[in-house]
């Protein structure tokens, strides 16, 4: 006899509930009590009901739909998934027991590629109220600073195809306050260096979709923006990306362009900008293949994560680098020097920490651990990696992960074609 299968309780979201954008990003924060608002307007799904699934008090479900309040324990957070059908990828969980079972909501993909950018755009416009009688304040850039920071979150799961014009509408619209609202000069340096930021994010979803010439172009109207607002730190960022973005074709050209978006860090340079403008030049000098240079600015990098002001507030585009980014980094560089015994460790390490939500990245990544333990001689567990990140990057709109995984595969094709898992590793590939 087949095992038990859990019914489906009646708080279950339909799929059309699950799918919409903001539902989908305010899963990915833990913000259940918008969760619980739509699911009432959308589905019909009272809040009693709610909170008996749940296992929460009734009271309790209405304070966290009004937005007071969060749900921090792991316990409640599964209960809730449990409760709603909820995918367990999508708030940061492994998959729950009943997403084997018929009745489990659609998969990862289905259920992001609904969040398409159209919706969201339109979805999300309630984030920020237009400006009153044509006056911009503190108070209107610090509800669209808000809103870049919240639409950021998207990066963490969709690639570029699906978001780039998400950001370059917002980019767009933040250039529209500028050229016709009225301001002070103040708040004109604050929207230049908002607009900076966005024009980054932008730039990013362009490099990330393959459309290389916009990303150059965001990248360099960043730089311009922040040097106009004086935000020195993200005009060193906007030379960081343009760095990044030039590895691929001339890497002692992308070496000296990371080396000088670090020639201006300070003290006053916050922890985690300091480490990314380091690890980015890391990694340039990699490709470059200067050992020493790579040497010094991973060096670089761990020190300021490590430093005392590392623990205070940092800037919402640098907030995300931690240990286990550096990690990733550092084992993509030593993969690039070859040096594969200093890689894998680091990349294993660094890969632990990423769900399979995180497609995108975890796809990309996961190729220079293949490629470190070609470099290696371990070639059967390369393609097993490698096929572990076609798997991921299925469906994913990105150009990145995609690229890579045929470098990988076309180099362990020319160079073991004998072996077995190499020649299916071809045939799942091809």
């Amino acid at each position: 006899m087949g095992g038990h299968i859990p019914v489906k309780p009646p708080t279950a979201l339909p799929s059309a509930v699950l799918e919409l954008p903001e539902v989908v990003l305010a899963l990915s924060e833990h913000d259940f009590g918008t969760v619980f608002r739509i699911a009432r307007q959308e589905a019909h799904i009272s809040y009693s009901k709610i909170a008996a699934e749940c296992g929460i008090k009734p009271e309790r479900v209405g304070t966290l739909a009004r937005g007071q309040g969060r749900v921090e324990s792991y316990e409640k957070i599964g209960a809730i998934a449990d409760a709603l059908r909820v995918p367990g990828h999508l708030i940061g969980l492994a998959p729950r027991p009943w997403e084997n079972t018929a009745d489990a909501e659609p998969g990862r993909r289905a259920v992001l590629q609904t969040a398409g950018v159209i919706g969201l755009a339109a979805t999300l416009s309630n984030l920020t109220p237009a400006p009153v009688n044509g006056r911009v304040g503190t108070s209107t850039v610090a509800r669209l600073r808000e809103r870049t920071a919240r639409l950021r979150h998207l990066d963490d799961l969709l690639g570029g195809g699906d978001t780039y014009r998400v950001y370059v509408g917002e980019y767009q619209d933040t250039k529209r306050i500028l050229r016709s609202e009225s301001y002070s000069n103040d708040v004109r340096r604050d929207l230049l260096e908002l607009l900076a930021e966005q024009a980054q994010q932008a730039g990013w979803a362009a490099f990330d979709s393959g459309r290389e010439h916009e990303a150059s172009t965001l990248y360099r109207e960043s730089r311009s923006a922040a040097e106009e607002a004086n935000a020195e730190h993200v005009a060193r960022n906007a030379l960081a990306f343009l760095a990044y973005q030039a590895v691929s074709g001339d890497p002692r050209a992308a070496a000296a362009i990371a080396a000088h978006s670090c020639d201006a860090i300070t003290e006053r340079t916050p922890a985690t900008v300091r480490a990314l403008l380091w690890e980015r030049a890391a990694y340039a000098h990699a490709v470059a293949g200067d050992l020493d240079a790579t040497e010094r600015a991973l060096s670089a990098a761990h020190t300021a994560l490590s430093a005392e002001d590392a623990t205070h507030p940092q800037p919402h585009w640098s907030a995300w680098v931690d240990q286990a980014e550096l990690d990733i980094m550092a084992g993509r560089c030593w993969t690039e020097l070859r040096r594969p015994l200093r890689a894998v460790p680091l990349l294993v390490r660094g890969l632990k920490g990423f769900e399979d939500a995180h497609a995108r990245d975890k796809a990309l990544y996961s190729t220079w651990l293949a490629e470190a333990y070609a470099t290696a001689g371990e070639v059967e567990e390369a393609a097993a990696v490698t096929v572990r990140a076609a798997d991921l990057a299925d469906g994913v709109a990105s150009v990145r992960p995609r690229r890579r995984i045929r470098q990988v595969v076309s180099t362990l094709a020319l160079g073991h074609p004998a072996v077995p898992a190499v020649a299916e590793l071809v045939e799942r590939t091809a």
